[in-house]
């Protein structure tokens, strides 16, 4: 079975996770808790998460999703699959030691792997902003919330939000 695989994900109350390669609304207590749950482990992304961070996030090892075989990504792993993906994320997760292999976005990485993941953290963001990146419905059949923390705006966050997490039913 190996290392689970988890998604942390930024939902807005429309299932927006971003517009134009970016998010849309600006999050420091959601910056600190993506930190916080992610430090020391691999994470897979796609091309365009890759592109909107711009570099290696610090004390993470970042393993990109592009079927452009030609791509380079200075600090990161590059692989064109999803398989190859979990492949070298279960490797790197041995070796690092973590009990868990991120999923960091976007939105197709997200509907892809969904059925693979065993929990997700997300951050439930009290906007409807307009967007071209969406969050896959989350079906509660399958998935059944274990935590919920509410948070009015603190500094540094434009709006109020929840942490919630969910595990498969």
């Amino acid at each position: 079975m190996g290392v689970p695989l988890v998604i942390v994900a930024a939902v807005a109350r429309n299932g927006v996770i971003g517009g134009n390669n970016r998010l849309l609304w600006k999050l420091r207590s959601d910056m600190h808790h993506f930190r916080a749950i992610t430090m020391g482990k691999p994470m897979i992304m796609g091309r365009r998460t890759w592109d909107s961070i711009g570099r290696p996030l610090p004390g993470r090892e970042t393993i990109v999703v592009t079927r452009d075989a030609s791509f380079v990504a200075p600090g990161a792993h590059v692989v064109q699959d999803p398989e190859s993906a979990i492949a070298l994320g279960q490797t790197l997760a041995e070796r690092l030691k973590s009990p868990e292999i991120v999923v960091a976005g976007g939105g197709e990485l997200y509907a892809l792997l969904l059925d693979r993941c065993s929990a997700l953290h997300l951050t439930q963001v009290d906007l409807a902003p307009d967007g071209d990146a969406f969050f896959p419905p989350i079906d509660p059949a399958r998935w059944r919330e274990v935590g919920r923390a509410a948070h009015d705006p603190g500094p540094g966050d434009e709006a109020g939000f929840s942490f919630v997490d969910y595990v498969r039913a």
